[in-house]
């Protein structure tokens, strides 16, 4: 294998034998294959795409370049969800515990911050003492335990993938549909799962804003999932505004507990508990038959419905914060920090922001917000930066609010400077109008496989 006749191949758009794809992987692990040479090869990739027999052979060398998970011992369905990213999403975090109360086995590998969006791993180490740096036979006897763990992604898992997405985030080569699906699948199927929710996200704050690109995307994904004997779905989900109140670590982690104590957001409730409905629909079905993931909607709708039933009960109950607070305890946090009424990590000024005049929101621009933690030092820049997880946002308008004067939000900063910048950026997000807007359904669609469009969300 000529790794120089491999790039040049595919920098003039022929198709590759799945076998070049495998060898080309294959080498750059042995460090065969330089960085440099790498980084030509995906930015050819980024422009001229991967047919489906070489996106299969990438995908493949990426789950087995390292450990895969073993959890067939375990007593029931095993089940996971991944989001695409966007501001304010904390799902992951209220979701896990729910669906393992709804009688799922969640083993949950996520990412910290990318960009303009937050990241599980780093709203998770805002919990005082949290581990998200398990290895892999301390994260299997969490989820055997708990019913759920979350860790990042492992030097034992995918490391073509951890090697290949250093080299994207620097090279301009990250918005490409094979890359992303690849990345995103070598981890996800390295989990031994039978059951795969995507959140797809859609809008200003997604990484894909693009709807035809986004369709792809979920085709995409779940296409190579079912395939490989994952039931896989994706939901297509609102991100053309911030989801939930907060914005920024620690906030988002007080809403996600809040959520699990019964309360939280209106939209962020509902979205966490239609995804824990959709993966009980895949994973336990109706009398212990799951729903396919290509079932029509009258199939579909009843059963959502009926789980969904199940997880508001779980929430309002408190069981499923219950679960919670034994993961937060297995894996190292401090249970106390997350029963208490205060916040996780308390900024040092936190300041209310008012309207200076009278119209109706016309947009809340989630890109402009998320870049703003980044840029006051609750993100990161650059691979290795220190994050505050007290840095953020409040946002207590959403597009169609009629504003009279009266509060917009609320700003956490870590001096009384940073939080006069902190209000000139949410001022800047929140544009007020006279028209009423049409914001994006929360849910946009649901993408099936045996390439099914995205359709209207069943009836609940």
């Amino acid at each position: 294998m000529n790794p120089v006749r491999v790039i040049e191949r595919k920098r003039d758009g022929v198709r590759l034998d799945p076998a070049e794809v495998r060898d080309f992987f294959r080498a750059y692990q042995r460090d065969e294959v330089a960085d440099y040479q790498m980084s030509a090869f995906l930015m050819a990739v980024v422009f001229n795409g991967l047919e489906l027999s070489e996106l299969e052979a990438l995908l493949d060398v990426m789950i087995h370049s390292g450990a895969t998970l073993d959890l067939g011992h375990l007593p029931g369905p095993r089940a996971d969800k991944h989001s695409t990213g966007g501001v304010g999403d904390k799902v992951s975090l209220t979701l896990a515990p729910l669906a393992a109360e709804l009688g799922m086995f969640v083993p949950m590998m996520s990412g910290r911050g990318l960009g303009h969006t937050g990241g599980t791993l780093d709203k998770l180490e805002a919990i005082p003492g949290y581990r998200t740096d398990l290895d892999l036979d301390a994260f299997t006897r969490v989820v055997e335990d708990v019913g759920y763990g979350m860790i990042g992604q492992t030097a034992e898992i995918a490391p073509i993938d951890r090697r290949t997405y250093d080299l994207r985030s620097v090279t301009g080569t990250v918005p490409c549909i094979p890359l992303i699906a690849s990345s995103i699948l070598s981890k996800k199927l390295a989990e031994d799962l039978d059951v795969l929710l995507l959140d797809v996200k859609v809008g200003d704050g997604a990484f894909i804003a693009d709807r035809g690109m986004s369709d792809r995307l979920a085709r995409t994904m779940v296409d190579l999932a079912n395939a490989r004997g994952v039931r896989t779905v994706a939901l297509q989900t609102a991100m053309d505004r911030p989801l939930g109140v907060a914005v920024g670590n620690g906030l988002e982690t007080d809403e996600a507990i809040a959520t699990l104590k019964g309360a939280g957001p209106t939209d962020f409730r509902t979205l966490v508990v239609r995804e824990a409905a959709e993966m009980a629909a895949l994973a336990r079905g109706r009398d212990g038959r799951p729903v396919p993931p290509d079932a029509p909607a009258h199939q579909l709708a009843p059963v959502v419905a009926e789980w969904s039933e199940r997880a508001e009960a779980a929430l309002d109950s408190g069981a499923a914060f219950a679960r919670f607070l034994r993961n937060v305890e297995a894996q190292g946090g401090d249970p106390g920090a997350c029963e208490a009424d205060g916040p996780i990590a308390p900024a040092a000024v936190v300041r209310d922001v008012y309207a200076r005049e009278d119209g109706v929101v016309t947009e809340v621009a989630p890109r402009a917000l998320g870049r703003g933690v980044v840029a006051l030092g609750g993100g990161r820049r650059k691979l290795g930066d220190t994050i505050d997880p007290s840095i953020g946002f409040e946002v207590l308008v959403a597009p169609g609010y009629e504003v009279d004067g009266g509060l917009l939000g609320r700003v956490h900063a870590a001096s009384a400077e940073q939080a006069d910048r902190a209000e000139r950026i949410l001022r800047d997000a929140i544009v007020l109008g006279v028209d009423r807007p049409e914001p994006l359904p929360l849910v946009l669609g649901r993408v099936g496989p045996d390439g099914l469009s995205p359709s209207e969300p069943p009836a609940e």
